[in-house]
This record gives C-alpha cells, sequence and structure tokens, in this order.
C-alpha cells in the first residue's frame, strides 16, 4: 500500500461503485487531494447527481468534460472504418473510450499542474493497460495510482460494505455486483453472476435492446448513407456523428440487435465473460463492410482484412497510441477514400439484412457480371488463364504419376465412385 502523501490526483471518475471507493480512498485513507474527472462519453449520466455525489466523497474540484464528438468521430468511425472487432464478435465500445478519457485526464493534469493520475481499473483487466499505456504515451513521466492493486479490499462485496460503513451512495448490490460501462458505442456488464458462464443473463439487465423475441412482427427497411467510409445519412437525411449514433441505438435496439455474449481472451492472460449491447454499431459494421465490397480493389480489400483483426488487438491490448496505431489508422484512411454509397439494410428481430448497395466509385460491373451476352468480356480468354494456373498443378502431376494417382483416389470421400445396381458407374 502506498504511503500517505499530500498530492494532488486527478481521477477517471465515473460515479460508479469503485471510483467512488476510490475518491473516498485517496483523500481519507492516502491523504491525496482528489480531482474528478468525468469524461461524457455518452453514458446517458446524471451529471449534476454525479458532481453532487463526487463533492460529497471529498472531491476538492469537478470536471465534466464532454467528449461525444470525440470519441465518436476519431475513434468509433476510425475502428469502423478499420473493420475492427476483437475475436469476431466484440466491436471494442469500452476499449475506445478509455484511451480518449485518458487523454482528458492528462490534459487537465497539465492544465492544473499535477503529477499523478488515478483510474478505475483492476488488476486482472484490461483496462489498466488501456489508461496506463495512454497515460505514458501521452505523458512519459506522469504517476499513476491503481487502488485496485494497492488497497487491501479484495472483491467489489467488500466495495458494498466500505461504502455502507462510509455511507457512500451506491446502486450495487450484493445481490446484482455485476459491473456495467455504457457509452455511445454500447453497454457491457461483467462480473458478479455474469462469471459462470453457463449462467444466462438476466432478462432486465439490458438497457439499449429489447430481446429479439420482443421486436415489432415488421421488419424496419432503412438505408445507410456514406461518405469515405464514414456513415453520414439515414433515409437521404444527413446526421452528425453524434445524432447518428444515437439515432441507429434507438432503432436497432427496438429490433433486438446487437447483443453478444462472448468468452474473450483478457491482454493478462486469462479469459473473461462479457455481455454486451452494440446496436446501432452492429447495424453500421455490417453495412460499412457491404459497401467496401463493391468500391474496393480485391487485393486492397483482402489486405485490410487481414491487418483488421491486427488493429483490433492494438486497440483491446491498450495501444491506441503507439506508433504502429497510428501508422495502420493512415493505411485504412486511404483506403476509404472510394467507400462512399448508400447500403439498404433491413432490421428484423435481431437481424441486420442487406438488401441493397450502391455507390458512384463501385468497382462491381453489372455488364461484365452479367451472364448474358456482352462484348466486354471474351469467356475464351479464360482457358489460357486456367492453363497457366494449373502449370504447377500439372508439373507435380506428372514427376510421379502413379504415387499422384493412388493419392488422389486415396482423398476422395467414400461414395464418391458410386455403383449403380447395373454395375455401371
Amino acid at each position: 500500500m502506498t504511503k500517505k502523501t499530500e498530492r494532488t490526483v486527478i481521477l477517471a471518475y465515473s460515479g460508479g461503485l469503485d471510483t467512488s471507493v476510490m475518491l473516498h480512498w485517496l483523500k481519507h485513507d492516502q491523504g491525496c487531494t482528489v480531482v474528478a474527472y468525468c469524461a461524457d462519453v455518452g453514458q446517458a449520466e446524471d451529471f449534476a447527481a454525479l458532481r453532487e455525489k463526487a463533492f460529497g466523497s471529498g472531491a476538492a474540484e469537478v470536471y465534466i468534460e464532454d467528449l461525444r464528438g470525440t470519441f465518436v468521430r476519431d475513434f468509433a468511425w476510425m475502428a469502423l472504418k478499420a473493420g475492427a472487432v476483437y475475436e469476431g464478435t466484440y466491436l471494442l465500445g469500452t476499449a475506445l473510450a478509455r484511451p480518449v478519457i485518458a487523454a482528458g485526464q492528462i490534459a487537465l493534469a497539465r492544465q492544473l499542474g499535477a503529477a499523478t493520475v488515478a483510474h478505475g481499473a483492476t488488476g486482472k483487466g484490461n483496462d489498466q493497460l488501456r489508461f496506463e499505456l495512454s497515460y505514458y504515451a501521452l505523458a512519459p513521466d506522469i504517476q499513476v495510482i491503481a487502488p485496485w492493486r494497492e488497497w487491501d479490499l479484495k472483491g467489489r462485496s467488500e466495495l458494498i460494505k466500505y461504502c455502507q460503513k462510509h455511507h457512500i451512495p451506491t446502486t450495487a448490490s450484493i445481490e446484482k455486483p455485476y459491473s456495467i460501462d455504457h457509452n455511445l458505442m454500447h453497454c457491457s456488464y461483467e462480473g458478479g453472476i455474469l462469471e459462470d458462464p453457463w449462467n444466462e443473463p438476466p432478462a432486465d439487465m439490458f438497457r439499449l435492446t429489447k430481446s429479439p423475441a420482443d421486436g415489432p412482427e415488421q421488419g424496419l427497411d432503412m438505408i445507410i448513407g456514406f461518405r469515405s467510409g464514414e456513415p453520414v445519412s439515414i433515409e437521404g437525411v444527413e446526421l452528425a456523428p453524434i445524432a447518428m449514433l444515437e439515432r441507429l441505438n434507438g432503432l436497432a435496439g427496438e429490433h433486438g440487435i446487437g447483443r453478444v455474449d462472448l468468452v474473450e481472451n483478457r491482454a493478462v492472460g486469462l479469459k473473461s465473460r462479457g455481455i454486451y449491447e452494440s446496436p446501432g454499431m452492429t447495424v453500421l459494421h455490417i453495412a460499412h463492410q457491404t459497401l467496401e465490397t463493391i468500391t474496393l480493389d480485391r487485393e486492397v480489400q483482402r489486405l485490410k482484412a487481414s491487418l483488421a483483426q491486427k488493429f483490433a488487438e492494438m486497440i483491446y491490448n491498450g495501444f491506441w497510441y503507439s506508433p504502429e496505431n497510428v501508422l495502420l489508422r493512415t493505411l485504412v484512411d486511404e483506403t476509404q477514400q472510394f467507400v462512399t454509397g448508400e447500403v439498404r439494410v433491413r432490421l428484423y428481430r435481431g437481424n441486420v439484412i442487406v438488401t441493397g448497395r450502391r455507390s458512384p466509385y463501385a468497382l462491381y460491373n453489372q455488364q461484365l457480371a452479367s451472364f448474358e451476352t456482352d462484348h466486354h468480356y471474351d469467356q475464351r480468354d479464360s482457358a489460357g488463364f486456367i492453363k497457366l494456373q494449373a502449370l504447377r498443378l500439372r508439373t507435380l502431376a506428372a514427376r510421379l504419376p502413379d504415387a499422384n494417382a493412388a493419392r488422389t483416389t486415396k482423398s476422395m470421400p467414400a461414395g464418391s465412385l458410386a455403383v449403380s445396381e447395373g454395375g455401371a458407374i
């Protein structure tokens, strides 16, 4: 445990269980002057009540900063353009919010001349990396306090008892101790009763989505417009980034879209279960990928897909401000210059069904692709192409013809040379 010291600490404060205890602990157990910093990334918080709660818990000052525009425009849209999805499922809502918050903390620390920041992440999770790697990338000499790695409290049940002892208001309870993180991209749930991967999530837990079974009987069709890879309109009506995501969250949530139940691999080496709701981002991810299929060159599309997983891992593991991440973001932007057009989707009971796509920059050529007669593609050209592709296969087969024939026959599935009753094949 750290020794008591008089220093100003900028605490990333959410008003939740963990940071409420931390504010009190930093002030009363560690002798720090605590400045509570809350970044608004779309968590639908009562910020007046949060401010009052922070002062009531001992904060010397409270700063609330609206970072929603930065979060959506510079982080969510970049991940969307990159196709960044962790382990094929997680759209990285929490992982993307942390470097936004960390940058705001560092800016405030510089403004106030504070040399120390603190966060509420545990020593088992990924957020400690996302916060601290961002801190050090932006301010290499910053000092960091991570209470979960320093105090004697062993778990959230003890935190709840700490709140009761010191009269700190909290909405957490022993019966429902799971952790919630909410922003414009998603709402996530972990811990407590969710730690057993066999337990079904409580039906009343979800905040952003209806159960797909309770969605409207009729699907909802909509056209989403993109410009240079970024979503800009719904049904032809242009929307700013915040309004775009808020609108889609509402529409997609009503149709039960975007729920994920995932056991993921954390950076520290253990597996963790998380429940996620990402209604708007799920729709945008599917629509954006669809538009890329008609606007990206084949090899660019494949190269970008191969890098998307790496990009997602960088975000998940906290390396947003790393040089390799900056380099990849530059590459992603280069790929998106012609990803402009519209995608029509149908939202229906948990499903996003693509029903059309178009772009003024489409590489798809209906005349070339058509099975009808055309004057642009000479089908006889394919014969030479196929022979060139087969050259190495024919060379290998000619080297050991008997062995190759035996190997080929052996690899055939059972029944592929079935004989009819009359004996003819």
